[in-house]
C-alpha cells in the first residue's frame, strides 16, 4: 500500500469537514461512472450539491435522510452538465467502485465541523 506524503497541522486546517443530512438523491445520467446527484443539508451553511459514484453499495431510498461528512471548501467543479459543491467523503473498497461513505457514529447537528 502506497501511502501519501505528511502534511502539516496548517494543511489539515484548510479543510473545511462537516457533517451533513442527505436530503434528496437522483440518479446522475449524463456521469461516465454510475453515479448519484446528492443534496446534502449542512444546517447553517445550506444545502450543496455532489456527485457520488457510490451506486454499487447504496440504494437512492436508504441514502435519505442518512448523514455524511464532506469537504465543504472546495470550489465548485462541473461534471458533465451538473455543479458539484461539496466532496462526500468514503472508504475505498478493494474494487475502488466500492465506496463506503463516512458517516458520525451518533447524530450530529448538521453543519458541525470535523476536527
Amino acid at each position: 500500500m502506497v501511502t501519501k506524503p505528511e502534511i502539516s497541522w496548517a494543511d489539515f486546517e484548510k479543510l473545511d469537514i462537516r457533517c451533513g443530512t442527505i436530503i434528496s438523491v437522483n440518479d446522475f445520467e449524463k456521469a461516465r461512472n454510475p453515479s448519484y446527484q446528492l443534496e446534502i443539508d449542512f444546517g447553517d451553511l445550506g444545502t450543496r450539491k455532489s456527485a457520488a459514484q457510490i451506486t454499487s453499495l447504496y440504494n437512492k431510498e436508504d441514502l435519505i435522510g442518512k448523514q455524511i461528512l464532506a469537504v465543504v471548501n472546495f470550489p465548485k467543479k462541473q461534471i458533465a452538465n451538473f455543479f458539484s459543491e461539496c466532496l462526500v467523503l468514503g472508504v475505498y473498497g478493494e474494487d475502488a467502485k466500492d465506496v463506503t461513505l463516512l458517516s458520525p457514529s451518533l447524530p450530529t447537528k448538521n453543519g458541525l465541523q470535523v476536527g
